[in-house]
């Protein structure tokens, strides 16, 4: 059920350090416009009138090339607790596949994977069962899996449009543990950064501690997992460094002082917003001021927990729990730093005090999917509208095949740093078949130029052994895989591999294919 629509859209954006700031620039936007069209209706032939227009229209469209971004992306989120159980089948209504506009991101954040000692050990030797069913559903789509993190039961994945993957730079990830004194990590948060084209964007996925009595240990834990965590970003150290952070997962606040039977009373009528000032998230927001830097779309869903299994039936065993929501999705864009009178260093804003390269969130929807019971956590979904100007939209890397390419003879291929990085001797370049999964799924690889790091808009060509490459044809595309940046900067266009005359010698393929004959 998703009563969410037609409600207000929560939009905020990193040029002030609130909406009402963006607020008051489209308001005077809109009395640059309203002076511009008084200027036309008074407009006379004399120089003055077209000097007032001439004015009114720069200072408008000075506001709308400061105020409104260039570029829409829209991120596909999901928190859910799975309570250690396998995957459905069919997660087409979880990820809402064939939604318009596309999705350009999918960010998924679990809680409570199984992870027995067995299980875990197997897991980090081959891809987890969900890892598998989000890449099998997402790779036919064109999405490759741009990361991943998991620490136990905690698990969080990254995937984007192959188009994106040569703008998605500096990945990094980290973790920390909270469960039994900082020791286990059965409670914790994963944390999972890059940038956006070129836009510094942190994800933080947590599970906190469990009960009715423990909301400000929940607060305390949160606030030790964004003071422990850091990454090697001289730009962005910490989460809270980032221009947007989005927080999430199983939080495990829960509503106070009602009984279960207003509660289960409320839900069943609709009227959730009795229960809005006993969530304890919302309660400690009004007490801590670094809450309430994060927004929240309203919760017109029903509470997420805690549900007997395949079913939509709130828990009737024995320990009776009251339901609540435990599983949220919360953002923060980056308060705007006061600058200080002495402040001699460069600014990326520009002389009006706006940031040059803005970034607005909206969030569209925040729902549950009630539909799947595997666990007793139904999950959560949030997707947001991020409006940004790319500071940059050249691919670091160029990268082509040259020639026919078949197993029947040696390959070539050529790459170009188009722009300098911290290139490594390490670096190579993988051969994908269109529809791959992840930057290690590819069929073959080669090192890249081994003697000497390349210099900048030099055309370096490599050989491709023929018993490396596919003996059956297809489509294919090469990328360049940096270890520096742990990310692709560079992808080929879909180019055609050819069947090898011995695949059909051996019987692989018809004869004929290609013009080939046994």
């Amino acid at each position: 059920m998703d009563t969410f629509t037609g409600s207000l859209r929560l939009r905020s954006d990193s040029m002030s350090s609130s909406a009402s700031q963006g607020s008051r620039s489209k308001v005077l936007l809109r009395q640059r416009l309203a002076q511009l069209l008084t200027c036309i209706e008074d407009l006379s032939s004399d120089d003055e009138a077209s000097e007032e227009v001439s004015r009114s229209l720069d200072e408008a469209f000075q506001l709308c090339g400061s105020y409104i971004p260039t570029d829409a992306f829209r991120m596909h989120m999901v928190t859910w607790n799975v309570a250690t159980a396998e995957p459905p089948e069919d997660i087409t209504s979880l990820l809402q596949l064939d939604v318009q506009p596309p999705t350009d991101l999918y960010v998924i954040g679990l809680q409570e994977v199984s992870s027995s000692p067995v299980r875990f050990i197997s897991d980090l030797l081959v891809e987890d069962s969900w890892s598998h069913v989000f890449m099998d559903t997402l790779a036919p789509r064109g999405f490759i899996k741009v990361t991943s993190v998991r620490m136990q039961g905690l698990l969080l994945l990254v995937f984007a449009k192959q188009v994106h993957l040569p703008y998605i730079r500096d990945i990094q990830t980290t973790y920390t543990r909270t469960g039994i004194f900082g020791y286990w990590g059965n409670k914790g948060g994963v944390s999972v950064r890059f940038s956006f084209y070129g836009h510094m964007v942190c994800f933080l996925n947590c599970h906190l501690a469990a009960h009715m009595n423990y909301a400000l240990q929940r607060v305390d834990e949160f606030e030790y997992i964004l003071e422990t965590q850091d990454f090697d970003i001289s730009e962005s150290p910490n989460v809270l460094d980032h221009k947007v952070v989005f927080w999430f997962g199983d939080l495990n606040f829960r509503i106070a002082d009602h009984g279960l039977h207003f509660l289960r009373s409320s839900i069943n009528s609709g009227r959730l917003n009795l229960l809005w000032s006993k969530d304890q998230l919302l309660m400690m927001k009004k007490k801590e001021a670094f809450l309430q830097e994060f927004e929240e779309g309203p919760l017109n869903f029903k509470p997420t927990y805690k549900f007997a299994r395949n079913s939509d039936t709130y828990d009737t065993s024995g320990k009776k729990r009251k339901p609540a929501w435990t599983d949220r999705i919360l953002w923060r864009i980056k308060p705007k730093d006061l600058p200080s009178e002495d402040d001699e260093k460069a600014s990326t804003c520009t002389d009006d005090g706006q940031d040059e390269y803005p970034i607005m969130v909206t969030q569209d929807k925040y729902t549950s999917d009630m539909s799947y019971g595997v666990s007793d956590h139904k999950p959560v979904i949030a997707t947001f509208s991020l409006e940004l100007r790319k500071c940059f939209d050249t691919p670091m890397v160029h990268i082509s095949p040259v020639g026919v390419w078949s197993a029947d003879q040696d390959a070539v291929l050529t790459y170009t740093v188009q722009e300098d990085f911290m290139s490594s001797t390490w670096d190579w370049i993988g051969l994908y078949k269109v529809g791959f999964k992840s930057a290690s799924d590819y069929e073959t690889f080669v090192w890249v130029r081994e003697n000497e790091l390349p210099e900048t808009n030099e055309v370096i060509q490599i050989s491709v052994d023929k018993d490396e490459i596919p003996l059956l044809g297809g489509q294919y595309v090469l990328g360049y895989y940096s270890t520096n940046m742990q990310s692709i900067l560079g992808l080929s266009s879909n180019f055609q591999i050819l069947e090898s005359k011995r695949a059909v010698m051996e019987g692989l393929v018809p004869e004929g294919i290609n013009g080939i004959n046994k």
